[in-house]
């Protein structure tokens, strides 16, 4: 088919400038490597010389290529031009009660709002969603659904989907069964659900630093308290912190995000999560696990969860299918292993079931191999969008910027001159109707006054480029005037 006709919406030259940033992010363009010429991709795709050349012009402005005289444009290094990265957060050894205040409701409020560019909250871009696709298969089922689509699925949940989620656990070199799942609706409720499961009000319960708001929601909600372990941005969650804080306090549960982490986008190397895994059962401290962002890797292959080294049922593995499928359809699913049957207690206490339909939906659509399909499109755009948006803070922000180097997900951490208040630059960005997200409220006692959390879930185009520059200014302003 001819590549023109297939192009979308998007201005022709932005689509061509995609695909050749996709196979820069892919590895087949590698730094150095000269791209097609001119004449070869007008040919390739069907345009025109004018279409192909701003494309090359706009790869150029994001950094991505590099024009030599009478040579041709070629992959530029992207990680020269980068700032560097943030360094290991030092949070102080101490158990927190947890009040995140009314700045969450807000921020959900504004990702809400369709008059805000949302940089804000961890939401993808419906645009990357094969919702379409997911309809026709949920009226197909529909259809030819008996009345035992009707009732109270009540837990562990319905038997196919969570067939289904098993059988995917091959893919991280796991081995669990059908009758170890239990779903739930989204991941927030796997983890409410497990934390009720191994602890009570008043209990410690240890999480990375900077934490994902959501966690400190949950604790809040539960009358935990939180203790704060220092996190690397790349490597995550420090082990031998880790190690002094469960001899010194009464540590009653592990709360974490070892691959991909909110909002540093860390991941634990295998050796680190055998070891977490282990040292956590010695102390027969539970270990629950968020994997939400697992499939989103940037690499050839998927990381293993610390619930692959977990033999001793210590790991409660909780995750969903709201960050790479459905968000609407609510479908979250834990491997609580030896906590299971609390957990399908406290299911039936909480909610009591999930929809029969939505799970059979995604059932199918797990099945028939157009899950795969989509996620390999889907970790392509983000990995693009990530590179993309971190290319734009090194242009557009403040010098003495650091950000962080992800390999998955669609999240990056931002670490402003601290001069910078980030909830200045939060209400001056509202005003601007752009949402973002300060970091003390990554914190139980407001630490990162000078870091931000930027969503890379939307596709890269001007109107994200615009904003990001705006941005940039506001904290330069705010440097400038602290």
């Amino acid at each position: 088919m001819n590549e023109s006709k297939s192009l979308k919406s998007s201005p022709l030259y932005e689509q061509v400038a995609d695909k050749v940033a996709r196979l820069i992010q892919q590895g087949t363009l590698q730094t150095g490597d000269r791209i097609p010429s001119v004449r070869q991709l007008r040919s390739q795709l069907g345009v025109s010389v004018t279409t192909v050349l701003e494309a090359y012009r706009l790869l150029e402005s994001e950094g991505l290529v590099e024009a030599r005289p009478q040579s041709g444009y070629y992959v530029r290094s992207q990680q020269q031009d980068l700032p560097p990265e943030p360094s290991i957060s030092a949070p102080e050894a101490i158990a927190t009660p947890v009040g995140v205040g009314s700045l969450v409701s807000e921020i959900l409020a504004a990702a809400r709002n369709p008059e805000m560019f949302p940089l804000g909250a961890s939401v993808n871009s419906p645009a990357l969603l094969p919702t379409l696709k997911l309809n026709r298969v949920l009226a197909k089922i529909a259809r030819h659904a008996d009345v035992n689509s009707n009732v109270y699925d009540l837990p562990p949940g319905n038997e196919h989907v969570r067939r289904r989620i098993a059988r995917r656990s091959l893919t991280w070199g796991g081995s669990l069964t059908a009758e170890e799942i239990v779903t739930t609706c989204g991941c927030m409720e796997s983890l409410n659900l497990c934390l009720k499961a191994v602890a009570k009000p008043g209990d410690v319960i240890v999480v990375e630093s900077p934490v994902f708001y959501g966690f400190l929601q949950i604790l809040e909600s539960l009358g935990m308290k939180a203790l704060e372990i220092p996190t690397h941005p790349r490597d995550g969650v420090s082990l031998e912190a880790l190690d002094a804080a469960i001899r010194t306090h009464p540590v009653k549960a592990c709360l974490l995000t070892p691959t991909f982490s909110n909002p540093l986008g860390s991941c634990m190397p295998e050796e680190n999560k055998q070891q977490l895994v282990e040292m956590l059962a010695q102390a027969q401290i539970p270990l629950i696990e968020d994997d939400v962002s697992g499939d989103l890797y940037f690499d050839a292959n998927r990381p293993k969860p610390a619930k692959a080294f977990d033999r001793e049922g210590m790991v409660l593995l909780c995750s969903s299918f709201s960050k790479v499928l459905a968000p609407g359809y609510r479908l979250g699913w834990t491997a609580a292993g030896r906590f299971q049957p609390q957990v399908e207690r406290l299911k039936y206490a909480n909610t009591l079931s999930n929809p029969v339909l939505l799970q059979l939906a995604i059932a199918e659509f797990l099945q028939s191999g157009s899950y795969d399909h989509h996620l390999r499109q889907l970790r392509q755009a983000y990995a693009i969008q990530v590179q993309r948006m971190s290319q734009a803070v090194s242009q557009f922000f403040p010098k003495g910027t650091k950000i962080t180097r992800p390999q998955g997900g669609f999240l990056l951490w931002v670490e402003l001159p601290e001069t910078v208040d980030s909830l200045e630059l939060y209400r001056q960005a509202m005003q601007q109707n752009i949402s973002i997200v300060p970091g003390p409220i990554f914190s139980t006692t407001q630490r990162y006054q000078n870091c931000i959390r930027l969503n890379c879930g939307y596709p890269w185009s001007r109107e994200v480029e615009q904003a990001v520059n705006v941005l940039g200014q506001l904290a330069g302003a705010i440097a400038r005037t602290a």
